[in-house]
């Protein structure tokens, strides 16, 4: 058995044990990781002039951000939040296409800032007092949107995400009480 192998053996074992005993919130921090990962692997692979590798690369992140993030939230419960967060995975997956067309580096450095905000966001709900935080990086997430930097692509009016969340200490329970529902987590 080559070397090679046995480590691809042992990483698989190693996230399907750690999707087993995860919960609900750690899944979704694990897809997060697997999507910034995945675009990591696109920017290398560009980089190498590595065309199958970066097709493969970006399907992957697309895959993780449509069908993992985007599946994952709750549209019953979720309201706005919900709303807006979908309209900012569709946006990421259409930056995703245009960087796998154009071999754009800036589109796959914009999703990673918007996946690395929303991620550092998701992670921050877990930590005591940490939810104005939660607040203000997804506010700041919106606020790229609505001027992306790189490719100068913008979305149109109708379909910019923006929060609605405010970061006053009084709002911090129904701000986490948000972000837990559209994620199906709260009750």
């Amino acid at each position: 058995m080559n070397t090679t192998s046995v480590i691809k053996t042992y990483a698989k074992v190693g996230i399907e044990s750690g999707v087993s005993a995860a919960d609900p919130h750690k899944l979704i921090s694990m897809l997060y990781q697997g999507a910034l990962l995945a675009v990591a692997n696109a920017k290398n692979s560009i980089l190498k002039k590595n065309i199958p590798a970066r097709g493969s690369a970006i399907s992957k992140a697309i895959a993780i951000i449509d069908e993992g993030l985007n599946a994952s939230l709750d549209k019953s419960v979720g309201g706005e939040l919900v709303q807006n967060l979908s309209s900012l995975y569709k946006y990421m997956s259409m930056r995703l296409l245009t960087a796998n067309l154009k071999n754009d580096m800036d589109a796959l450095d914009e999703v990673a800032r918007l996946l690395n905000d929303l991620k550092d966001a998701w992670e921050s709900i877990r930590q005591p007092n940490a939810v104005a935080a939660t607040s203000t990086n997804m506010q700041k997430t919106s606020q790229k949107l609505l001027r992306p930097e790189g490719a100068g692509l913008a979305m149109p009016a109708e379909t910019q995400p923006t929060t609605g969340l405010e970061s006053a200490p009084a709002q911090q329970n129904a701000v986490n009480k948000k972000i837990q529902l559209a994620y199906g987590r709260g009750k």
